[in-house]
């Protein structure tokens, strides 16, 4: 039977600020990455996403990002690999404080935005953060896109990586997702995202914005649940795969 994680983005609320439908969406997936307060999240916030997540049996995951709060992390930054390391462990140690105080562990990490973008193509940049990852727990899978540098990264640190694809989002021709600044960077068509993740699983295969057939890894699918929307959509995502027989379950059951 073919496995795959559903992961979402949660914990992105800010003091007075909500965003997203946490309480909603972990209805639905098997794992959440937790913002860190970097680009999102706060003491509060992380507290609270977490007691939710326990109580819907749902994995957690750090995502950390540049220290970007007014760009919500989707700006790219010009920083050292120190700096990168040592944001990425700053990170880590917020969401495990949490995690520990609640018996919880930290089974993923994911970088967020602008810092996911920069890693998938700048192997050194990749490297930094899973030398970071690798030093604060090396039981920690490192999650990205499929055949990126942070796939490369994370097998010369000797750490797990999983693969994530996106159901709504458009790929290059190298397996990088398009930009949301082109036209048809975003799938619309709900029942075109449906049929290429099932292919994405099943086939390991996805088209590019370009019409050429690519190969791709799919341990997880990134879904988005930040407005009612997007909330249907995962619902969606989630009958088909069961009308598919796959399993959707952690990543750490598999990976």
């Amino acid at each position: 039977m073919f496995k795959v994680d559903l992961n979402s983005d949660l914990g992105e609320s800010f003091g007075a600020y909500k965003m997203g439908m946490d309480e909603e969406i972990l209805q639905f997936v098997s794992s959440a990455n937790i913002a860190c307060g970097f680009h999102a999240g706060e003491p509060c916030v992380m507290d609270k996403t977490l007691n939710l997540a326990k109580q819907r049996g749902v994995r957690i995951g750090a995502h950390p990002s540049y220290p970007d709060l007014l760009g919500f992390g989707r700006r790219d930054m010009q920083i050292s690999l120190d700096e990168a390391k040592n944001y990425a462990l700053y990170q880590l140690g917020a969401l495990f404080g949490f995690a520990k105080a609640k018996a919880m562990k930290i089974q993923h990490f994911k970088a967020h935005g602008a810092l996911y973008n920069r890693a998938a193509v700048d192997e050194n940049l990749a490297l930094a953060l899973c030398e970071a990852v690798a030093s604060f727990d090396e039981n920690i899978i490192f999650m990205g896109l499929s055949q990126s540098a942070m796939d490369e990264a994370a097998k010369k640190k000797g750490l797990r990586y999983a693969c994530e694809v996106f159901a709504d989002r458009a790929y290059n021709d190298d397996g990088t997702l398009v930009s949301r600044k082109l036209a048809g960077a975003v799938i619309e068509d709900e029942n075109l995202a449906l049929k290429r993740v099932i292919k994405m699983i099943k086939e390991n295969k996805v088209t590019s914005i370009n019409g050429k057939e690519i190969s791709i890894k799919a341990h997880s699918i990134c879904v988005h649940g930040d407005n009612v929307k997007a909330l249907e959509f995962v619902k969606k995502i989630k009958e088909n795969l069961e009308k598919e027989q796959i399993q959707i379950c952690a990543l750490e059951n598999f990976v």
